[in-house]
């Protein structure tokens, strides 16, 4: 690569790759746009283009940071002209950018916060290890103000015991404290936390929560769910002017924009955040990536208002669906409703449901009428039904063609859901990484169910445009990690679970790039190596292809373009 860098030249920070496109394989179809004065030339490649026309290319051409064209690199090479960038790919393998519909960009947690388990990989921890980085907090927070850690996984704990309430008591007594489960829907409190809500042994479950106890019948300091809203809204928490937390988002982002490509991520749909925030980072040169914005709160009652419809926007920032409007618990932290109860627990138990269908069928139908594209997160099959049933009543009382209402994580599903979501035009956006990620997790479910998870291969089989996304934080955004899971179905541990919903390295594939582009109504600009889409690409060290399967997570990011220019390199 060494010599590669050597042709390029730095701007504002990046590597500048404008030039040439990518084409076929050599003596194959030649795909061309316009291509005058070719900013770069890419050849002596292994272009997998995701292109159904041109499937696989050995060189491109990229002009004004969009592919021109798409061939040989006898082809292509005949577009280097004065002034053109050259880029020789030594035989590595080229992809298009990898697209993530599901993120909820924490950048602000990583920075500023208590990170008690590991973002990105597989590492397991000790409870002591979280008891003494929220120690440490706690010296140096006045009484009263929460302690809080982040990015804790239940199932990646060295103890190979739960966290409880008793473990958070030696942090503080003076302080209420939690420790945030990374999926986001449970948490762990200590007695002060506890007490200061109000909460005892006696205290009942609200619905679409739990306060988790132990066998003795005392709290065990878990909370699930709806039941953290009484928890969370006591205790003083650090204050931030207006300026301050501006400036926090800012570098938020700013920082989690990095991660993203570092790990070949071009497109990434933003569950909300600062939108303010987000177009400063673009204006200071700082967004490295595409963002579909997901709204909710005060921007979508503004989209509403403003008959602001999806697709307003451009191709850095664009308003996409709305934000995941949840109707049910996680999948990872067991609170998802099932339909039968969670095998095992006693007494029965089938998770949380966090909407009345009553409220959920009047949300969607509005956000439906407005233009706006539903997205809410179901990850039960008793949720998904939910949301279809008001999808399905939407369309019938306000038909909009081509709507893509979208579920987000659509975990559980049967034959006649698959139906249904084929029927309504459903773009569901799948856990990525889990499989390989959370595999220590699925013996909570069992095989018959994990047949029916995170499946991928029911829904591409019943022509579905499945797309990937990661949940990050919930789970590791590394789509490398992604496509390995789908691909075998294996996890970290060695086990293998559901493999009747494994996948090919070329279905993975399109998961990542094509079908995210679909499942934000971009797949005319993004998500293929095409002549006219925008070059976002990344450069692999090794063939994904023909690669070992249990080690596509391994291969190295070499190279990540976005628009021409290479805002990571190894």
């Amino acid at each position: 690569m060494a010599n590669m860098t050597n042709h390029l030249h730095s701007r504002r920070g990046f590597i500048h790759l404008a030039g040439a496109g990518i084409a076929g394989v050599a003596g194959g179809p030649w795909l061309r746009a316009e291509a005058p004065n070719a900013d770069l030339v890419v050849f002596n490649a292994k272009v997998y283009t995701v292109d159904s026309r041109a499937p696989k290319a050995e060189a491109f051409a990229v002009t004004a940071g969009r592919f021109a064209a798409v061939g040989s690199s006898a082809d292509i090479r005949a577009l280097i002209g004065k002034g053109t960038q050259t880029f020789d790919g030594r035989q590595m393998t080229i992809v298009p950018g990898f697209i993530d519909c599901h993120n909820h960009a924490p950048g602000n947690t990583l920075l500023f916060d208590v990170v008690v388990g590991n973002p990105y990989v597989v590492e397991f921890v000790t409870i002591s290890s979280i008891v003494d980085k929220l120690r440490a907090k706690a010296r140096e927070t006045p009484p009263g103000t929460w302690v809080e850690g982040y990015f804790f996984d239940d199932t990646k704990v060295k103890d190979n015991r739960q966290l409880n309430v008793h473990d958070l008591d030696q942090v503080s007594k003076d302080h209420p404290v939690a420790v945030h489960h990374r999926g986001g829907h449970t948490a762990f409190y200590n007695s002060k936390a506890l007490e200061m809500a109000d909460i005892n042994r006696n205290t009942p479950n609200p619905p679409g929560g739990t306060f988790d106890r132990d066998a003795n019948g005392d709290l065990n300091g878990r909370v699930t769910d709806r039941a953290m809203n009484a928890v969370n809204r006591v205790g003083k928490r650090p204050t931030f002017t207006d300026e301050q937390r501006l400036q926090r988002d800012r570098d938020g982002l700013a920082y989690i924009s990095k991660q993203f490509v570092r790990y070949g991520v071009t497109s990434v749909h933003h569950e909300g955040g600062n939108l303010a925030a987000l177009q400063q980072v673009r204006a200071r040169g700082e967004l490295l990536h595409r963002v579909s914005y997901e709204s909710s709160g005060k921007v979508l009652e503004a989209m509403i208002s403003g008959g602001i419809m999806t697709g307003f926007g451009d191709e850095w920032i664009r308003l996409g669906a709305t934000s995941e409007h949840t109707v049910d618990g996680s999948f990872s932290e067991r609170t998802m409703a099932l339909s039968t109860p969670y095998p095992g627990v006693v007494p029965p138990y089938k998770g949380n449901v966090t909407e009345t269908q009553d409220d959920l069928n009047a949300w969607i139908e509005r956000v439906h009428r407005a233009g706006i594209q539903v997205n809410c997160h179901a990850n039960g099959d008793v949720a998904i039904d939910m949301v279809l049933t008001a999808v399905e009543r939407a369309q019938r009382l306000f038909p909009r063609a081509d709507a893509r209402p979208k579920i987000t994580h659509c975990t559980l599903i049967n034959d006649d859901l698959v139906r249904r979501i084929k029927a309504a035009g459903v773009v569901p956006a799948a856990f990525t990484s889990y499989a390989y990620y959370n595999s220590d997790k699925f013996k909570f479910f069992g095989e018959d169910l994990m047949k029916r998870s995170m499946a991928y291969r029911s829904f591409l089989d019943a022509g579905i445009p499945v797309a990937a996304g990661s949940d990050f934080s919930p789970g590791p955004f590394d789509p490398r990690m992604a496509i390995q899971g789908m691909v075998t179905r294996t996890g970290w541990d060695g086990k293998t679970w559901g493999a009747n919903q494994r996948i090919s390295v070329d279905e993975a594939l399109r998961v990542n790039t094509i079908n995210g582009a679909y499942n934000s109504h971009e797949e005319a600009i993004k998500g293929s190596i095409a002549p006219g889409k925008l070059a976002d690409f990344v450069v692999l060290s090794d063939d994904l292809f023909t690669v070992d399967k249990g080690k596509i997570k391994d291969i190295q990011i070499v190279r990540t373009v976005v628009g021409g220019s290479t805002v990571y390199r190894s």
